[in-house]
């Protein structure tokens, strides 16, 4: 029986990148699941509440026994039928759960595990599909076991994936630099700056800016776990996404639900991708929803407050909803926005960069213009690395308001 949630969702998207970060996409692909199943096992037994794991290999006389990783107290069977359950339930959804170890169709009834609760997900193309069978013990959580299994599936799909499209790097830097704006536009009250560098010679990381008039501008900022390619094209996709359904439907949550149902359905999702879009009025009025994204941080007349409002990234699942939250930014109010990969930046010592930091950074540059804020953040996060090379994309994005809007003209009697 699946239990209450126990894990904090920002530590399980953390195990989870450790997994992905790991993967060695230059190994063949039954390698490349071996060693996937043996760290996703070792990483995320006691957080999932794994008790064993079995990987199977699609042949012409069906699926045949890789590896098995935990306590299996008997052998898996040596090969599996795809028409036969419970193969043919996980090849038709990609990821099933099957909480009833005493009903029809499943891995213990199958002997493929012992008699419990268990989970499996597919990878791959037909012909060259892998099964991952996995036991659960008492405690797990369905929501987490589900987005975890989701999101484990859709970055294993992308990185065979990438095994055959490596030659596209070059491609995917020109895309992903035609969707970066060269000039931010003007927004009259305010000054802006924002910035990106990659990891590699292409990122997972964006920003964007969406002006609709002289009255409200669109401002999203996002990162795509991990880097490279598959990141990449994820990032085309949901700035893409965001523009095309923002310019149609001009509603921020629904808009993201809906690319998150497009996101999930694509084989080319990296992983899962946060996002922070909001949309900002002349007058102060900033209406935003945080997809699962590091929540900006609004500087206003001696507080701080989180944009933390919205829900989960995008990607993983194939329905989420998304809730909307308001705050208001006054004259010398700054938003600033930022990925992990500044937040997430070390010392020699192992020490990350942190939050504590950059608020008294912003603090001490009270009054600062946008882009010196902005260069004084990236400097600072730099040096604290020191000098190293970025572990990963790093992003920010820098909002001041200067001034209220000048009043109305009264008309004259």
């Amino acid at each position: 029986m699946d239990g209450s949630s126990h894990l904090e969702a920002k530590l399980l998207y953390r195990r989870l990148d450790s997994v992905l970060g790991a993967l060695d996409v230059s190994r063949p692909g039954k390698k490349l699941l071996v060693s996937f199943l043996e760290q996703a096992f070792r990483t995320l037994r006691d957080d999932l509440r794994l008790r064993a794991a079995v990987l199977y290999a699609e042949g012409r006389e069906g699926f045949s026994f890789v590896k098995a990783v935990g306590d299996l107290k008997s052998p898996a069977r040596d090969t599996l039928d795809p028409a036969a359950p419970p193969v043919s339930l996980v090849l038709q959804h990609g990821v099933y759960i099957f909480p009833d170890p005493g009903a029809e169709g499943t891995p213990a009834r199958a002997g493929i595990l012992p008699r419990g609760a268990a989970a499996a997900i597919a990878v791959g193309a037909r012909g060259d599909r892998h099964l991952i069978f996995l036991l659960v013990g008492e405690g797990w959580v369905r929501e987490e076991l589900d987005f975890a299994l989701n999101t484990l599936r859709a970055a294993l799909g992308s990185r065979i994936m990438e095994e055959r499209v490596r030659g596209s790097f070059r491609e995917a830097a020109e895309i992903q630099q035609s969707l970066l704006l060269d000039e931010l536009p003007e927004f009259p009250g305010y000054d802006m700056a924002a910035r990106s560098v990659p990891a590699e010679e292409v990122g997972g990381d964006f920003f964007d800016f969406i002006p609709f008039d002289g009255e409200m501008l669109g401002l999203a900022i996002g990162d795509a776990s991990g880097h490279g390619l598959p990141a990449a094209l994820l990032v085309r996709d949901v700035v893409t996404g965001l523009r095309m359904g923002i310019e149609r439907e001009l509603k921020v949550a629904p808009v993201l639900t809906k690319l998150n149902r497009v996101i999930h359905r694509s084989r080319l999702s990296s992983r899962f991708v946060s996002v922070f879009y909001g949309e900002l009025e002349a007058a102060g009025n900033l209406i935003y929803v945080n997809a699962g994204h590091q929540p900006p941080l609004l500087f206003s007349r001696g507080h701080v407050l989180e944009l933390a409002t919205g829900g989960t990234v995008i990607g993983p699942l194939a329905e989420v909803k998304f809730q909307r939250g308001v705050v208001r930014l006054y004259p010398d109010d700054v938003l600033v926005a930022m990925t992990d990969g500044i937040f997430d930046r070390r010392s020699r010592a192992g020490e990350f960069f942190g939050e504590a930091r950059l608020r008294r950074m912003v603090e001490e540059s009270k009054g600062a213009a946008a882009a010196d804020l902005l260069d004084r953040i990236f400097t600072a996060a730099f040096e604290f690395g020191d000098g190293r090379p970025w572990e990963d994309d790093a992003t920010a994005v820098v909002i001041r308001r200067t001034a209220a809007p000048p009043a109305a003209a009264t008309p004259p009697a």
